[in-house]
């Protein structure tokens, strides 16, 4: 009965309208198989899914890079810390804090003024999408090099068992891998540096 009541506040960025989502996470709630955090403008979620070795994994969408990024914390910890930040690996700027809503508010608050500074006159979108014009080539390249990289290695996993038949569908400023047979996909950013340089370490792609 005790484990019932405890609670702690979970709040990321969205990376597609910058509002900072933030949520009361309860044990009860956490004991379901996966709790979903979605932006009110439908286009990102966090996931925290409680394990069964009484850790828990929480997978948050990121402003910079193009896959999510997965952070595994005891439930002590989860539970326990007045406040508890994790950043992107790849800019080192936090996007997911856990911990007393008072104090995860104020770090909201705080990360919105070290990314306006890192930003300066530029917008998250000039990160993300710099350009509506045609891709840059380079970044392209980078992009589908480790596409082709994942294939050869049996890394991109879709909801066929076993392998799936991927398909390439070259956008302006985005490339989308599709399994032909169970019809899952995702899309690859090609006009951002900071995300093709992201998923240039990409261990392995998920179609969903």
């Amino acid at each position: 009965m005790i484990l019932d009541k405890l609670e702690t506040t979970v709040s990321y960025r969205c990376p597609h309208c910058g509002s900072g989502v933030v949520s009361l996470v309860g044990a009860f709630s956490l004991s379901a198989d996966m709790l979903r955090l979605r932006c009110t403008c439908g286009n990102s979620e966090a996931t925290i899914v409680y394990r069964r070795d009484k850790k828990v994994s929480i997978t948050v969408p990121c402003m910079f890079c193009s896959s999510p990024h997965v952070f595994t914390m005891s439930q002590q910890m989860f539970f326990g810390r007045e406040l508890y930040s994790f950043p992107c690996s790849y800019t080192g700027i936090e996007i997911c804090f856990i911990g007393n809503r008072k104090k995860v508010l104020e770090a909201l608050k705080q990360s919105d003024k070290e990314l306006l500074e890192l930003l300066g006159d530029a917008t998250p979108d000039d990160i993300r999408a710099p350009s509506a014009s045609l891709t840059d080539p380079q970044i392209f390249d980078i992009v589908m090099f480790v596409i082709k990289e994942l294939d050869a290695e049996g890394k991109i996993k879709c909801r066929c068992e076993g392998r799936g038949e991927y398909a390439l569908d070259i956008l302006d400023d985005s490339v989308r891998i599709m399994c032909k047979r169970c019809g899952a996909s995702v899309e690859v950013p090609t006009n951002s540096v900071i995300s093709a340089n992201a998923f240039l370490h990409a261990d392995s792609l998920t179609l969903t």
